[in-house]
Formats: structure tokens, C-alpha cells, sequence
């Protein structure tokens, strides 16, 4: 009954040991991975020894072998495949040459600088051959950068892991077997790769099959059915030949997400969920498991090696593999930079010092501290400092461009139109055929569908999107369109058409629904004023030179309802005009101006109603009236008056 009681006290403290750590990370803006390290260390026997990951026993493999399998499944769930298209040939170069670079480059630095014995440099080089979708995908989340160099480093992320797994089992069965035939070996590997790749692709598409025909499931327990069949294809992949488990668990993934299954994102949720708390507790007991004296006992020879890998092997890889990419050199510099191994490395690296001890062979403590060495001054160095890096190289990109518009109205499809000029993709979304076929008319892309369709909208790139914007003629509906969309997807932007005050949409108080354009805006008197002729499209940049005059002079047409502002340009970049915005000097605000004037005389000023609105300084906005500088003189000449009745 004792020693129940002290593995499950084991478990509950890692388990909020972890946790702590995800939430510190999240709060400071920082690899989670950090913290799990140094809570992992501080509570094991270098620290306060409250955490003994040794008492789990062969249980610590088992917790190792199915969160492994959860995190690539996950991995391979979320690459997007769309974006892989872009960068394929790099991602197959350093899948393949990158790997073979990595392996040759780290074990000469192995042997050359931390004086390891040949067979076990190169296990240590096969075992940091992979980075890590644990590290790689929060980090991208936290540092926004250019999307192709985001696609890259989360596909090598995800497809070298159970490549590098397996690469690093084939290297340990000929070093516990000598007498192993090097093509042997060869034929290990891709045996391994292709076993585990067939039954994920199968297992993968009965998945998919069975998430779409059995309508009589549960969302829970679909959910429960994908982690039961992900760890039955990882057990029977693991049970025709080791290791091959993990490719089975990539491939799945991979092949569920070219399968479009229903919900795939509370899916995806889901195993994320599960993945959060795998990597949590398991890098903590592997931390807590790590002697630090082990670590300090390899001297200089292995700083350098890590170096060597960090400064040397790592630009040579990046270098050969995008040599042909069109990549610029700031892209390529960044992706040289970012290497942070994780998850697999450590979990792999105390597997197989357990089993170099039990076999007998010197060097399995040095291994694990080694690998855990790489993976601190990776995480440290790379992972803190990544979004300097990618900010000094100008590779950010703080907003994603790019809009999804829910309505297919005369205003929307203006603001499509705008937007689509700029260059940035747009797709628009209505339930009325005849809107779509005039959004269609002008070259728009657009679904016939709802936008509670959580499929259409990820079918129309909301993910990559960086402005959700609803605004049908019912305020109240697009509180919730707009709700569910944040709530889904989490766009960075997310914009809404509704009254001041909807007492109807109950919208949260922590709510990231922002309202669009002005408040209270009549959308459909604006869009009869577009169907009828009766509006100016202008374009206005703020000046510092009299900004205040110009701000009145544009409130005040806003107030009267003769001007809505749009869009707004700013650094070059265009987004939706919030409500809330506070305007800054430059900033170039597109809009739309209340023209009645009658047909008959816009056609003598030389006017077509039917021709399409054009970008325009109008005098109307431009020239700012008297009055507006008057009292603001008025202002100006009161001050020293009072200062000269004072004195």
C-alpha cells in the first residue's frame, strides 16, 4: 500500500510540477520547455529530491513510449499541407541529406572535441539528428515569422523525428552487435520506416473512414476512438519490428489530415490537450532523473561539441538543403539559428542509457548527459533569444494577412475587392446564391455555405487568415458568427458588424470580438447607398502637421453619417478598421462618403454610376473647415491670455 501511495504522490507532483511550468511559460512568453528543465532538476536529486523517476521502474518506458506516440500523431495532424507544397524539396533534403549531415557532422564533433569513442559519438549524433515538434511549435506560436521558414522548421520538426528515432535504434543495434552487417543495418531502417508508414497510412484511413460513417458517435468519444486506434497502430507497428511505431503515428497523422475529417479541430484540441500534459510530465521526470554532476563531469569538450553542432554542422545542413529553395539569406540565417532539440532526444537518450548499463558498455550516463546538455543550451540560447533574432533579421511577421468576410453585400464586397488589390488573399461566405454569384462576378473567391460550418472555414484558410469579419445585415448573428470563429480558429484579428450594445449576444467581457468600423453602423442603408450610386471612395493619409484638425474634422463626418472608415494602411500593411482603433500620424485610412447628389448631375461632372468606385483624395475630407481651425486657434490664444491675467 506504501509504495502505491508513493508512485501516485510521484505522478501528482509531476504533474503539477509541469503544469506550473506551462503556465509560467505561457505567462513570460518563453519555451515551456525551459521551466519543465528547471523544475524538473530542482525537484530531483541535484535539488530537493522529491521527485525519484527511478521507482517508476520499466513504467517511465511506457510513459515514454505512448506520450512519443501521442506528440508525433498530433505533430503530423497539425503540418498543413497546403503549405508544405512550398517547401517540399527543402523538406525532403533535410529529411534525408539534412539527417546524414547532422549525423556525420555531430559524431566528428563527438569524437574530435568531446574525445567519445567512435560508436558512441554517433549515437550521440543520431540522437540529436532530430529538433522536435515540443519545442518548435510553441515557439513559432510566441515568434510570428515569414510563413515559409514557419512551414519548414515545423515539417522537419515533425517528419525527423521517427526518422531520427529509428536512425539512432539502428546505430545502438550495431554497437550491442558488433558483428552487424552495415548493409543489414540499411535494410533495418527502411524495413522500420516502411512498416510503420504502411499501417499508419492504413490505420490513418480507417480512422478517417470510421469518424465520417459512424454518425451515432459522440464528439468525446470520438476522440476517445482516435486514441485508442493511434495507440493500437503504434502497438502493432512496435510488435512486427521495434521502433517502427513511430513512423505508423506520423503517417497517421499525416493521412487524417489529408482525409478532412469531420471536427478535425476539436480533434486536434483534443490530442493537444493530451500532448501539453505528456511533454509536461514526462520532461520533468527526465530532468529530475539527470545527475548534473554527470553533466559537469564532461568538460569543455562537449561545450564545444554542442557549439560545433549549433555554429558548424547546423548552417552546412540548412545551406545544402534550401540551396535551390529561392530562400533569401535572412530566411536561410534564421532557419540555421533555430534547431532547439526536445521530447525525443531526452526520452530516447535515457532509454538507451539504461540499456548501455545493463548491457555492460561505458558510456550510457555520458550519452544522456550530453543530449541533455544539447538540449539546454539549444532551448536556452536559441529558444530565448529567437524572436530578437527574427526581429533583427526582419523576417517577423507580426500580423498575418489575408481576410475571411462573412456576407456577400455591396460593403463587403467592396472591402474584398480593396483588400484583394493589395495582393492578400480573401474569400467571402453567404448562404445566398445570387450574393455569391455577384462576389463571383468580381473575381472574389467565395462558398455557397453557412459560416458555422466549421469545415468551409477551414477550407477557405482561416488558419493561415489574419482577419475573421462578419458583418451580415444582423448585428446579433454576426456576434456569434464572429465568437465561434475566435473561439475555433483564433485568427488575430476578429471583427464584427453590431449594434453598440447587443444585450442579445451576451458577448464575454474577455471576448477578442473587436467591433468593426464605427459603432452602431446602419450596414444597410450603406449598402443601398453602394446599390444606388450615392457613395465616394476616398483615401486620406494623417499628417503630422495638423493632425488634430484633420482627427475632428473626420469624427465629425463620422458622427453625422456621411463618412465610415474601412480599411486602414498602416507600415504597409492593410487591415479592417476597428471601431476602438486609435489613429496614429501616417496612418492612410481608406473610406467610403455619402454622395446624393443626383444622377443627372454626376453625370455632368463626368461621373458613371454604374463604373466601379475608385481611390480618390476627396476636397470634402481633404479641404478641413475653417471653423474646425478657428476654435482650435480659439483655444491656442486663451492660454496666454489667462497666463497674462495671472501675472
Amino acid at each position: 500500500m506504501e509504495a502505491s501511495f508513493e508512485l501516485t504522490l510521484q505522478m501528482v507532483m509531476a504533474v503539477i510540477a509541469g503544469i506550473t511550468a506551462q503556465v509560467l511559460a505561457e505567462f513570460l512568453k518563453v519555451p515551456s520547455i525551459v521551466f519543465l528543465l528547471l523544475f524538473g532538476i530542482l525537484l530531483g536529486s541535484d535539488g530537493i529530491r522529491l521527485l525519484h523517476p527511478h521507482m517508476l521502474g520499466s513504467g517511465l518506458e511506457v510513459i515514454v513510449a505512448l506520450t512519443v506516440a501521442v506528440i508525433l500523431f498530433e505533430g503530423g495532424l497539425n503540418l498543413e499541407l497546403r503549405d508544405l507544397g512550398r517547401v517540399s524539396g527543402s523538406l525532403r533534403n533535410l529529411v534525408t541529406l539534412g539527417t546524414l549531415i547532422t549525423l556525420i557532422g555531430g559524431g566528428m564533433a563527438a569524437h574530435w572535441l568531446g574525445e567519445f569513442p567512435w560508436p558512441i559519438a554517433f549515437l550521440y549524433a543520431s540522437l540529436v539528428v532530430v529538433t522536435g515538434p515540443t519545442v518548435i511549435s510553441p515557439l513559432l506560436k510566441q515568434v510570428k515569422v515569414d510563413r515559409q521558414v514557419a512551414t519548414l522548421l515545423e515539417g522537419e520538426g515533425v517528419l525527423i523525428d521517427p526518422v531520427g528515432a529509428i536512425l539512432a535504434v539502428v546505430v545502438l543495434d550495431t554497437i550491442l552487435n558488433v558483428d552487424t552487417d552495415p548493409i543489414e543495418a540499411f535494410i533495418g531502417l527502411i524495413l522500420r520506416l516502411g512498416i510503420g508508414g504502411g499501417i499508419g497510412a492504413f490505420g490513418g484511413w480507417l480512422l478517417g473512414w470510421i469518424l465520417k460513417e459512424a454518425k451515432f458517435l459522440s464528439e468525446d468519444l470520438k476522440n476517445l476512438v482516435v486514441l485508442a486506434g493511434l495507440w493500437g497502430m503504434f502497438g502493432l507497428a512496435q510488435t512486427i519490428r521495434s521502433e517502427a511505431g513511430l513512423m505508423s503515428t506520423v503517417v497517421a497523422g499525416i493521412v487524417m489530415k489529408a482525409s478532412s475529417v469531420p471536427d478535425e479541430r476539436l480533434l486536434r484540441r483534443f490530442k493537444g490537450q493530451l500532448t501539453i500534459l505528456g511533454v509536461s510530465v514526462l520532461f520533468v521526470l527526465l530532468a529530475a532523473d539527470l545527475s548534473m554532476a554527470s553533466v559537469v563531469a564532461l568538460g569543455w569538450g562537449s561545450f564545444y561539441t554542442v557549439l560545433a553542432l549549433m555554429f558548424i554542422v547546423r548552417p552546412i545542413n540548412i545551406w545544402l538543403c534550401t540551396l535551390n529553395s529561392g530562400m533569401n539569406w535572412r530566411q536561410k540565417l534564421f532557419l540555421c539559428w533555430i534547431a532547439p532539440r526536445g521530447i525525443v532526444s531526452a526520452s530516447v537518450a535515457s532509454l538507451f542509457a539504461i540499456l548501455l548499463t545493463q548491457r555492460g558498455i561505458n558510456g550510457g550516463d555520458s550519452i544522456k548527459a550530453l543530449v541533455f546538455l544539447t538540449i539546454m543550451m539549444t532551448v536556452f540560447l536559441q529558444g530565448l533569444t529567437a524572436r530578437w533574432v527574427a526581429s533583427w533579421l526582419q523576417i517577423t511577421s507580426h500580423e498575418a494577412t489575408g481576410a475571411v468576410i462573412i456576407g456577400c453585400n455591396p460593403l463587403s464586397l467592396l472591402i474584398a475587392r480593396l483588400i484583394q488589390e493589395k495582393g492578400e488573399s480573401v474569400v467571402l461566405i453567404d448562404t445566398d446564391p445570387e450574393a455569391c454569384r455577384k462576389a463571383e462576378e468580381e473575381n472574389l473567391r467565395v462558398f455557397l455555405s453557412s459560416g458555422l460550418d466549421t469545415e468551409v472555414l477551414e477550407e477557405a484558410g482561416l488558419d493561415s487568415m489574419g482577419t475573421f469579419l462578419a458583418m451580415t445585415s444582423n448585428g446579433e448573428v454576426n456576434v456569434v458568427l464572429a465568437q465561434r470563429a475566435a473561439e475555433e480558429f483564433r485568427p488575430p484579428r476578429v471583427l464584427a458588424v453590431f449594434p453598440r450594445d447587443p444585450q442579445a449576444s451576451t458577448l464575454p467581457t474577455n471576448s477578442k470580438v473587436n467591433q468593426a468600423f464605427i459603432p452602431d453602423l446602419p450596414i444597410k442603408t450603406w449598402n443601398q447607398y453602394l446599390s444606388e450610386g450615392q457613395v465616394k471612395l476616398g483615401k486620406t493619409a494623417l499628417r503630422e502637421d495638423g493632425f488634430a484638425f484633420q482627427q475632428a474634422h473626420l469624427q465629425a463626418l463620422i458622427r453625422s453619417g456621411e463618412l465610415v472608415p474601412l480599411l486602414v494602411e498602416r507600415d504597409e500593411r492593410l487591415q479592417v478598421m476597428p471601431a476602438t482603433e486609435e489613429w496614429l500620424v501616417g496612418d492612410r485610412i481608406i473610406y467610403v462618403l455619402h454622395d446624393p447628389r443626383p444622377n443627372l448631375l454626376k453625370r455632368l461632372s463626368g461621373a458613371s454610376p454604374s463604373s466601379p468606385l475608385t481611390l480618390e483624395k476627396l476636397p470634402e475630407v481633404e479641404e478641413v473647415p475653417i471653423s474646425f481651425v478657428a476654435v482650435a486657434n480659439h483655444q491656442e490664444l486663451k492660454e496666454p491670455q489667462a497666463e497674462a491675467t495671472e501675472a
